[in-house]
């Protein structure tokens, strides 16, 4: 079994380096990973690496536009059907993975862990002792939430897997991946306590809170704080820890401390 990553020329803010595409090989059959974007000149890339091998299958781990639209063009090139958890923006699979699917590439079998959190659609893929992980856990980044509570839940989960290393869909390659689970667990309490100290010490609204949690982020990535912050604060109302106004949350929506 062989691995090859290509790295699609999608640099940027948000992308690292790129979309990390994946190809799985075994037994000369060969699997995509994450196509990415629809850019002609990592489509050629794909084509001319799959090239002297059987194509089986192309697999996307979620369908944001930086990992999926290239999948469905990919695969009528390649003559495969393409795999995910549900359609969405540039995006049809032929066949949809539950937790627990399965593709076989040669002698060897992908198993999609549904991990939902960054999206309620993500999908990571086991290989042995290794977990393709798209946007659930990236290389020197963290990871922007849709969810806090079930992306916390996805980390305990692929946690338990007992996985060697980690193939992100941006950044490198990481081993000792259980340590890289738990530095992940870890930082997502610190923000989470973060954010209670923050209320505790006076910070009265979801704005206060950016400011002080969040001091450290450039301007083109306040945005981004905010959606953290504000999904961070649906978990800790949920845990029973915060409360606010019913409706709408945003950056002028009052905070404070749930008393117990």
């Amino acid at each position: 079994m062989t691995i090859q990553r290509i790295l699609a020329p999608n640099p940027g803010i948000y992308t690292g380096p790129g979309t990390n595409t994946y190809l799985v090989a075994d037994g000369g059959e060969v699997a995509v990973i994450d196509p990415g974007p629809v850019i002609e000149s990592h489509l050629v890339a794909i084509v001319r690496a799959v090239t002297g091998r059987s194509p089986v299958a192309v697999i996307v781990t979620h369908t944001h536009p930086d990992h999926a639209p290239l999948a469905n063009p990919l695969a009528r090139r390649l003559g495969v059907p393409v795999y995910g958890y549900e359609p969405g923006p540039e995006f049809d699979p032929d066949i949809r993975l539950a937790d627990g699917g399965i593709v076989a590439v040669g002698g060897a079998f992908i198993e999609a862990v549904h991990t939902p959190g960054h999206t309620r659609d993500h999908l990571c893929f086991r290989l042995g002792d290794r977990l393709f992980t798209g946007d659930h856990i990236m290389g020197g980044s963290t990871v922007v939430m849709e969810d806090a509570t079930a992306y916390m839940e996805s980390l305990y989960r692929v946690r338990d897997l007992d996985v060697k290393r980690i193939e992100p869909g941006h950044g490198p390659a990481m081993d000792d991946a259980g340590a890289v689970i738990d530095g992940y667990i870890d930082h997502r309490r610190a923000r989470e306590a973060e954010i209670l100290d923050a209320v505790r010490a006076g910070a009265a609204t979801i704005a206060d809170v950016v400011d002080i949690v969040y001091d450290f982020v450039p301007a083109g990535l306040r945005d981004a704080a905010t959606h953290q912050v504000i999904v961070q604060m649906h978990k800790l109302y949920a845990d029973g820890q915060v409360r606010f106004p019913a409706g709408a949350v945003g950056p002028s929506t009052m905070v404070e401390l749930n008393a117990r």
